[in-house]
């Protein structure tokens, strides 16, 4: 779990109870939250790449928040479930790469930073793949400063403040040093073995 999720969780599960209590009055269920959000960020997506950034920045927060209500019902009412576990990651997965596909669209002109968008794309991809196959192998590996959620608050900020080629850029080596201390966990982990 991410250090902003750790020190942010108690206080937002609080904040957010009477919002999690109408969610369930009305039959809105943790899985309608997550298809919810994706179909945000590709609204959202679809704008960042009209370089509208503003309604840009609005869906993929609203997107942003979806995901981060889902669990917090699911676990407040009693709605958790294997498959609504799985739903979420990999709806996280294209939640990760909607935007920076749009973005990477974005500067396909512009040689440099496409490349770093391509490289923000894979970084990403390998801090959360890194993590969940170690876990496959029994490893606990769970090291780095760059997940999901500080990616998220990056790319939200720099499209509303129309940086998106600073927010990509610090993207790209958050999630490549992120992805690099997990590998390297998983061979110190595993160094009799490793050769």
């Amino acid at each position: 779990m991410s250090r902003i999720v750790k020190s942010v969780k108690p206080v937002f599960e609080k904040n957010i109870s009477p919002i999690i209590d109408l969610l369930h009055k009305i039959n809105i269920t943790p899985n309608t939250l997550t298809v919810a959000g994706i179909l945000f960020i590709a609204i959202g997506s679809y704008f960042l790449y009209k370089e509208n950034f503003i309604l840009a920045g609005i869906f993929i927060l609203i997107g942003n928040l979806c995901d981060a209500l889902d669990g917090s019902l699911a676990r407040k009412h009693n709605q958790t479930s294997k498959f609504g576990a799985f739903l979420d990651s990999v709806v996280d997965r294209i939640s990760d790469f909607l935007p920076l596909i749009a973005i990477a669209y974005l500067f396909k002109n512009n040689e440099i930073l496409f490349f770093i968008s391509l490289i923000a794309i894979v970084s990403s991809f390998l801090v959360s793949y890194t993590r969940a196959r170690a876990e496959g192998l029994g490893i606990k590996c769970s090291v780095g400063f760059f997940e999901r959620p500080e990616r998220s608050i990056i790319l939200i900020v720099s499209i509303f403040l129309g940086i998106v080629d600073i927010g990509i850029i610090i993207i790209a080596f958050g999630a490549t040093i992120t992805a690099v201390q997990r590998i390297l966990c998983v061979y110190k982990k595993t160094l009799p073995e490793a050769g």
